[in-house]
């Protein structure tokens, strides 16, 4: 019976010893929320956090706040050939946005810039497959940048600037 005992106890030693952890956060403020479709924690502005590397070379970061989103809001069926990255450098923007095109002629391609209320702000011509587009003159806000061929929308992105 000691022994059974005694075995028991190394081995709950042992399991506490190799990595046995909880998660940890460290957040500026955070909350419940709850209503008809459900519960939901969250937390807001996390100054901690930690990258875990797995056996096939796949990450995750726990508590990272990712302060940028480019996202493709709308596009056109037509133009399923197109091959059409954005790049923002740095991510987020804050001098200039670079557009990238793969795969499609460029010159009839004008890119321009609306603000939230849908004013146009700027619109340039395309000057090749890479194109800057100056975000410099530009308050901290979220844009749409329209990709047009002539006159028809080819996509619209979603663009967040910041000083």
């Amino acid at each position: 019976m000691n022994i059974k005992k005694l075995s028991t106890l190394i081995l709950i030693s042992i399991l506490m010893l190799t990595g046995l952890q909880a998660q940890e956060a460290i957040p500026t403020t955070g909350g419940k929320a709850s209503g008809g479709g459900g519960k939901a924690s969250y937390t807001v502005g996390q100054t901690v956090y930690t990258t875990q590397t797995g056996t096939n070379g796949n990450t995750i970061a726990q508590g990272v706040q990712q302060p940028f989103e480019i996202s493709v809001v709308t596009g056109i069926v037509e133009a399923k050939g197109i091959n059409l990255g954005i790049s923002a450098y740095p991510n987020p923007t804050t001098d200039y946005l670079t557009v990238k095109v793969e795969n499609y002629e460029t010159t009839n391609l004008q890119y321009q810039v609306f603000d939230i209320n849908g004013k146009l702000l700027q619109s340039v011509k395309a000057t090749g497959m890479e194109t800057k587009i100056e975000t410099n003159n530009l308050v901290p806000a979220n844009y749409f940048e329209k990709v047009l061929d002539n006159s028809t929308e080819i996509k619209v992105f979603k663009i967040i600037k910041i000083n």
